[in-house]
């Protein structure tokens, strides 16, 4: 006998209300909601079963002046991979729903971050093209309980889904942890500019193609 076919929940949810919103994404192998003020005062609440994917979120709300709850249930019994790609993914449509039609947004930002011996620099445009360029010249397997390789993962499904050009190059460093803390502080205040209001052209869109 064929097996039922799989029943899949609705793939997105969303409440939208100005630069507030509330992204609720299903899938098979992940629950995740977030909740995301652009204008806010860095307060922080994540939670996604890994203890490390967790901090670098909190330090995107505190750096980026974002308030952020991130709430993740995700296949960890297989693998980390479906959580942190689609926690990326996540937040990406969540950004991009908050920016709203972009008028009046600085558009692109950028950080040169540094960290004890770690220097980072983060580029972002939200410019409707979804890019990722991630150098990390993390060494190890592991920081704390997070699978290193999927920073890349989670910085590509973040592209992906914000529509953004996202740069990330630590440039030298030793402790494989403040490379990609530095990463996510440097990415954080870049979006923090990318993102925010620019009073002089409010009713502007940040584009001579006439769309983003």
């Amino acid at each position: 006998m064929r097996p039922p076919p799989l029943k899949l929940p609705p793939p997105l949810k969303l409440r939208r209300a100005g630069r507030k919103v509330v992204i609720d994404r299903r899938t098979a192998e992940t629950q995740i909601k977030v909740t995301l003020a652009l204008d806010g005062k860095g307060k922080y609440e994540n939670r996604t079963g890994i203890r490390f994917l967790d901090h670098m979120l909190d330090l995107v709300a505190r750096h980026g002046g974002f308030d952020l709850k991130v709430k993740a249930t995700g296949d960890l019994d297989v693998d980390q991979h479906h959580t942190v790609e689609d926690a990326g993914i996540a937040f990406g449509e969540a950004v991009l729903a908050a920016i709203g039609n972009k008028r009046g947004i600085n558009r692109a930002g950028y950080f040169v971050m540094p960290m004890d011996e770690t220097l980072a620099v983060a580029a972002i445009d939200l410019s409707g093209r979804p890019h990722a360029v991630i150098d990390t010249k993390v060494t190890v397997r592991l920081v704390g309980d997070l699978q290193t390789e999927l920073v890349h993962d989670f910085f590509d499904g973040f592209a992906m889904a914000a529509r953004a050009n996202v740069h990330l190059k630590v440039m030298y460093g030793r402790s494989n942890h403040h490379k990609i803390e530095a990463c996510f502080k440097a990415f954080a205040r870049a979006l923090r500019v990318a993102c925010s209001k620019d009073k002089r052209m409010a009713r502007t869109l940040p584009s001579t193609k006439g769309l983003l």
